[in-house]
């Protein structure tokens, strides 16, 4: 299966060698390159490539602030001079860190890694990812997996999350993902002044909330874009407490 792949690096040493070593590999297709994390944003976010080189030290933005302006991650292996990066860059799950000058060798094996990652299946990053996106206690957007991709979502868009088993879908306006975290998980990640259970199955988003209608024994919570949400009696004092 070909794979596009794009090349970032602000020198053009660098990115010759790469190329030079993606020559072993032909179901690999550069289809872009840039040399700074600008144009990296732009590019990566037009050919929406499979996998990305790219440098960390670069003119205007880093490459882990590239990471943040991303609409999908792809699988990112990093290519840098300097290794005081090597931890933030796994904390991110990179699939490797090659550290110049490397070798044809060294190069192979991170595209072994790579190979070995695509056959498990496993995702490049982690669905929920808190630490590049944000590094206050609550995050500002999550990376919801979809293939081998990972959607960026803003928090603040999230209408609602239902449970759906062990996994979580999550409702936003342009429509909804599933989540490989359990609603519980989801919960402890999400700041409580905007998101509140209301079920054992529901959290709701109280900036989407367009009204709540009493029930006899009950709430029905009624969302912005239609939803009806049922509170249910074990949590029907989270709604209570919002009550003047």
């Amino acid at each position: 299966m070909m794979q596009k792949v794009i090349i970032i690096d602000d020198e053009a040493a660098g990115r010759t060698l790469i190329k030079q070593y993606l020559a072993d590999f032909t179901s690999l297709i550069v289809v872009g390159e840039a040399n700074n994390g600008v144009d990296a944003i732009k590019i990566i976010n037009e050919f929406k490539p499979d996998i990305v080189f790219m440098d960390i030290q670069m003119p205007g933005l880093t490459g882990f602030d590239v990471l943040k302006h991303l609409e999908e991650i792809p699988q990112i292996i990093f290519s840098t001079a300097y290794d005081q990066y090597a931890l933030q860059a796994f904390e991110v799950h990179a699939i490797d860190y090659l550290l110049k000058p490397y070798t044809r060798e060294r190069f192979k094996a991170a595209i072994q890694k790579l190979r070995t990652n695509e056959t498990q299946n496993l995702s490049p990053i982690q669905p929920l990812v808190e630490s590049i996106i944000n590094p206050l206690q609550f995050p500002e957007k999550i990376l919801i997996q979809q293939n081998q991709k990972l959607i960026t979502v803003n928090v603040k868009e999230i209408i609602w999350i239902e449970a759906e088993g062990d996994y979580s879908k999550i409702i936003t306006n342009r429509g909804s993902f599933l989540s490989n975290y359990g609603i519980s998980n989801l919960e402890n990640k999400l700041n409580p002044q905007n998101f509140i259970r209301v079920h054992r199955s529901s959290i709701i988003n109280l900036e989407f909330v367009k009204e709540i209608q009493k029930q006899i024994s009950s709430y029905d919570v009624i969302m912005q874009n239609g939803d009806v949400v049922r509170v249910s009696r074990g949590y029907m004092d989270n709604i209570k407490k919002l009550t003047y």
